[in-house]
């Protein structure tokens, strides 16, 4: 501890030697007053700072590390008559390789030995207490640290330096140093900037910007960017009050989050979905290049030659060939983490946008001008806001009366499940209040009592929504669901039928109102992909994916709604691929027209009669074969017996009997072919002549 202590004082007579030049080099930080801010939905806000320069100005802005990207892609100047501004900015790596670049390094956070030692050559000049206050000029040549003993072992040691002076060498204390100075004023000033540097560093995580901007007179300028920042807020409180009227209030909440005050800011709140994203642009960022071999002539190869014979000389030569190393490398450039350099920039003055939109209506509350903003919009907060660092506001956004009907929802997507449902308390309203309101919760108030919660999406203006807040437990309701198949048109040309069919889906909703007064009731019923709305005949209002229908539920009534969709479905067929049920069940159904009916009929006795065609030359066939084979088997036993013997002739008479019934099927056969072949022709002339 007592070493800690006197290397600690010998370094702050150090600095305080350097004091003088220290200040001369340290300007006052010069910032323009925060003037406007945009928060915008999609996770970031737009500052922009105004206000008087000097002709020659410097300014700095701190940022974060978790913003300084967003400020480098972001930043503007609107200076009239600096045309480069210069703006510079320590990257990541510039504390630890500057400090190392300087003279005297202090970037490992040495002691005053430390330093010393690695400063071995260097003439300095100290005042020293003892043996008695002397002043010493000499160079370093070394410093130690000497142990010391104490009572019971080794102790600590006193570090102690070493110099070279005119009258010898000297070995000083350092705690006996009262003060130290170098000669070099190239070390002195490298201190300085040393310090300079750790000094700007011990912001803990803020990065900044230097603005340099020269002119010739004073003048107003604007600096503005874009930045990180907690997404802005809306809650709503609607009053559901008689004669068809709410009273709507919107809050919005916002977060200084920053690092500075806000004091009388304009605020404007920008609703939308704009494209957000961050680059790193901050960090040093190196390409990968290729290593190539150097472009140097080099030797000769080495030759050597044969002895000559024959009748001419013959030189033989054996060329070596240089082997050559062609080296291919791949760059990687992650164009995410490209950081230009360190560069003045200048950019021409962005419009600030100025809201000129009233609110149609007045109300108790002082709320905010709405306009739009490019493809979004734009609530601009009447009075400016003052708001303290890391402190959160709720500051009024919008109230008006709007259009409103109080109504239950019934969900025939949830009562499709086969439960017994209750439909929401809800309220229909229209936005007429000129301003594109965001989504939120909203806190409903019925009669001035708590009535429940709810959700609203992005409303634009003169769009109705409904929004729900509870259930009416009064009112319960099921869904009857049936589904039929019908045949709707049948055609058929040249051979193909085409089936028009209807796939019926029916629902009946009940409804039981168990209440002793009337209400209004909405059933949602959802839309069926591909399907007619054929009963009711009309409907309220659709979306994407449901109907809704306007109803009115009496006082203890039971209501039967039917909703009934038609789907189309087309089916071809090709009548020769048909079979007889086929032909069968399209001839004796009844939703198929006479005409058509009589037509399958017709074709099913032809194509009776071609199968009956065809089963007669099979059978007639099968005969043949049989025939054959018995034909084989007598030609058989005449070998085995001899045409000679009695068996034989015996055997020659049954084969000339065979051949003459084979010859008899075999015109019959002819017949059944030619038979068959004038069935199939008419079956199928008659389905290509079907006509439908």
């Amino acid at each position: 501890m007592k070493k800690n202590l006197y290397v600690c004082a010998l370094f702050s007579a150090l600095c305080l030697l350097t004091h003088r030049a220290f200040s001369q080099n340290t300007a006052d930080e010069t910032r323009l007053p925060l003037k406007k801010i945009s928060i915008f939905s999609s996770g970031v806000s737009y500052f922009e700072h105004r206000g008087p320069i000097s002709p020659e100005a410097a300014l700095t802005l701190n940022f974060n590390s978790g913003t300084v990207n967003d400020a480098l892609k972001s930043l503007v100047i609107n200076d009239p008559e600096a045309a480069l501004p210069d703006i510079t900015y320590q990257s990541e790596t510039t504390l630890i390789r500057t400090l190392r670049s300087l003279k005297i390094n202090l970037s490992g956070n040495p002691g005053m030995a430390g330093i010393l030692s690695s400063l071995k050559g260097e003439e300095i000049q100290m005042t020293a207490s003892t043996p008695a206050p002397a002043t010493l000029e000499g160079r370093i040549v070394a410093v130690e640290t000497s142990p010391v003993f104490l009572r019971g072992g080794e102790g600590g040691g006193e570090p102690s330096i070493t110099i070279s002076t005119p009258n010898g060498i000297r070995m000083i204390k350092l705690k006996d140093i009262q003060s130290l100075n170098f000669k070099n004023a190239a070390i002195n000033a490298d201190l300085i900037r040393a310090l300079d540097i750790i000094r700007s560093s011990n912001n803990g995580d803020m990065k900044t910007l230097n603005i340099s901007l020269s002119g010739k007179s004073r003048r107003d300028i604007g600096i503005s960017y874009v930045i990180p920042s907690p997404v802005w807020k809306v809650s709503y409180r609607l009053e559901i009050n008689g004669g068809g009227k709410s009273l709507l209030q919107g809050w919005a909440i916002i977060d200084n989050d920053g690092d500075i005050d806000w004091t009388d800011v304009e605020i404007s709140l920008v609703t939308g979905r704009p494209v957000s994203f961050i680059q790193n642009l901050y960090p040093p960022y190196y390409v990968n290049r290729p290593v190539l071999p150097l472009a140097i002539a080099g030797a000769a190869e080495a030759r050597t030659y044969e002895s000559g014979y024959g009748g001419r000389d013959q030189t033989v030569e054996d060329s070596f060939d240089m082997a050559r190393g062609d080296s291919a490398f791949e760059i990687a450039a992650d164009e995410e983490a490209l950081a230009p350099r360190p560069q003045a920039m200048a950019a021409r003055a962005l419009s600030s946008r100025t809201s000129n939109a009233v609110s149609p209506y007045g109300g108790a509350l002082d709320t905010a001008r709405g306009a739009d903003a490019g493809d979004q919009f734009e609530f601009t907060l009447k009075n400016p806001v003052t708001l303290a660092r890391q402190q959160s506001a709720m500051l009024p956004l919008v109230e008006g009366t709007f259009d409103a009907e109080k109504t239950l929802v019934f969900s025939g997507q949830r009562a499709m499940t086969g439960v017994t449902l209750h439909p929401a308390i809800s309220v229909r309203i229209t936005n007429n209040s000129g301003m594109k309101l965001p989504a939120g919760p909203v806190t409903v108030f019925d009669g001035g009592v708590y009535a429940g919660d709810a959700l609203i999406e992005f409303l634009p203006e003169g769009e109705k929504r409904i929004i729900s807040y509870g259930d009416d437990l009064s009112v319960s309701g099921v869904v009857i669901s049936s589904f039929k198949r019908v045949i709707d048109a049948v055609t058929a040309s040249r051979g193909v039928m085409t089936l028009s069919r209807k796939n019926i889906n029916e629902r009946i909703y009940t409804i039981r109102n168990s209440a002793r007064s009337a209400k209004k009731l909405v059933i949602e019923h959802p839309v069926t992909r591909g399907a007619a709305l054929t009963e009711p005949a009309k409907f309220d209002e659709q979306t994407a994916t449901l109907y809704r229908f306007s109803l009115d539920l009496a006082a203890g009534a039971t209501l039967n709604f039917p909703v009934i969709e038609e789907t189309p479905v087309f089916e071809t067929i090709n009548l020769s691929g048909l079979s007889d049920a086929a032909f069968a069940a399209f001839s004796s159904n009844a939703e198929i027209p006479e005409k058509a009916r009589k037509a399958f009929a017709a074709a099913l006795a032809l194509k009776r009669g071609a199968d009956e065609a065809a089963k007669k030359l099979s059978e007639l066939e099968a005969q043949r074969v049989r025939l054959t084979a018995d034909e084989e088997r007598i030609r058989n036993n005449i070998e085995a017996a001899g045409k000679e013997s009695p068996q034989g002739q015996e055997y020659l008479l049954r084969l000339a009997g065979q051949d003459a019934a084979i010859e008899a099927q075999n015109t019959a056969i002819d017949a059944a072919r030619a038979e068959l072949a004038e069935a199939e022709k008419a079956y199928k002339d008659y389905l290509n002549a079907i006509d439908l």
